[in-house]
């Protein structure tokens, strides 16, 4: 780690970033910092550096960064692309590496699901390449190596799930499903008409096209299953600083699933997390994420992930138990279920 080249300060800074969350805050020449630590990793992973707007191109539309690709151009995911005027993915075949998870998993919602509970099935987790962020602390930065030797085409992801009687489960992840939504949602909806014991989960960063994802959240609900939301920071700036992109959208479709699901099934069909990372995330962002929960329904679970050092920020430590301490009862203000994931790192 190392001191803020802007004020100095020797709080926990990242390398990557070299500027602290209070300058990142303040706006204060950080944009410089910000723009050239994701410049770094874009250009290593040969991405676009930004969201591509082409003129003439076609609309991506499966996100919030609204990519324009002309012929052979790839969005800012990496995966979703305009091959000779068609666009890439789509809903007839995914990019994806997928493995049977025994049940009871530690998924982002055990601690409330009871479909997490079922001893003796399996969680058929269903890893995206590609991804709609950038995140500089990404936990599974291998969806960035995109690969068609990874590519599954509908009929036989379909086939797969119904012949396993022991799934009970499915859940999205990456990655992020967004650049992939055509996809899941084509198979999810023709599994569950088969199989009415399949519950269909979403992890995501929620910054999917709205119609899409409002479909996707109506899929978890007619099938028991769940929608977690990571919502990796509440400031405009910091979330760019940390992600890449803004994440506005997550709010505005985490506001829409409340409104329109959350009444209609006794067990939440909606919760959300944030990773405590050290130095950026702390309980200033918790408490104006929390009290944005909480306006919508206090009963809403919520979850605090503690850090691990990985990708881009590596050189942080796992989130001080004080931190996660303070950012915990800092949530416990607003909302009544308040969970605190990946417990076991604190004890290292």
């Amino acid at each position: 780690m190392m001191k803020c080249r802007i004020c100095k300060g020797d709080s926990y800074v990242s390398e990557i970033l070299q500027v602290c969350v209070d300058c990142i805050r303040n706006k204060s020449e950080s944009s410089y910092y910000v723009e050239n630590a994701h410049y770094k990793i874009r250009e290593k992973f040969n991405l676009p550096i930004n969201p591509p707007k082409s003129q003439g191109g076609i609309p991506c539309g499966l996100c919030s960064n609204e990519c324009q690709l002309i012929n052979k151009e790839v969005g800012y995911c990496g995966v979703r692309q305009n091959l000779n005027g068609r666009l890439i993915p789509n809903g007839e075949y995914g990019i994806l590496y997928k493995y049977l998870d025994p049940l009871p998993t530690n998924c982002c919602a055990s601690w409330f699901c009871s479909g997490s509970r079922e001893i003796g099935k399996f969680n058929l987790a269903v890893f995206f390449y590609g991804c709609n962020f950038n995140c500089i602390f990404c936990q599974n930065s291998s969806h960035k190596n995109i690969s068609y030797r990874f590519r599954i085409n509908s009929n036989e992801f379909i086939d797969y799930v119904l012949k396993n009687e022991r799934i009970s489960c499915i859940c999205y992840f990456g990655g992020s499903p967004e650049p992939h939504l055509p996809f899941a949602i084509n198979v999810s909806e023709k599994i569950i008409r088969e199989r009415s014991d399949i519950r269909i989960c979403w992890e995501w960063n929620g910054c999917g096209n709205e119609n899409l994802v409002r479909r996707a959240a109506e899929i978890s609900l007619l099938s028991g299953g769940n929608v977690k939301f990571d919502l990796k920071a509440f400031t405009p700036e910091l979330s760019i600083a940390l992600s890449g992109v803004s994440n506005e959208r997550a709010y505005e479709n985490f506001e829409m699933i409340v409104n329109e699901f959350y009444h209609k099934r006794e067990e939440p069909v909606i919760t959300a997390t944030t990773l405590l990372v050290p130095g950026y995330v702390d309980s200033i962002e918790i408490e104006k994420i929390a009290k944005f929960i909480s306006d919508l329904n206090s009963e809403i679970p919520y979850s605090l992930l503690v850090f691990h050092p990985s990708f881009y920020m590596s050189d942080l430590p796992i989130t001080p138990r004080r931190q996660v301490e303070e950012c915990y009862n800092t949530a416990k203000k607003y909302l009544k279920n308040v969970n605190i994931g990946n417990k076991h790192l604190l004890n290292l």
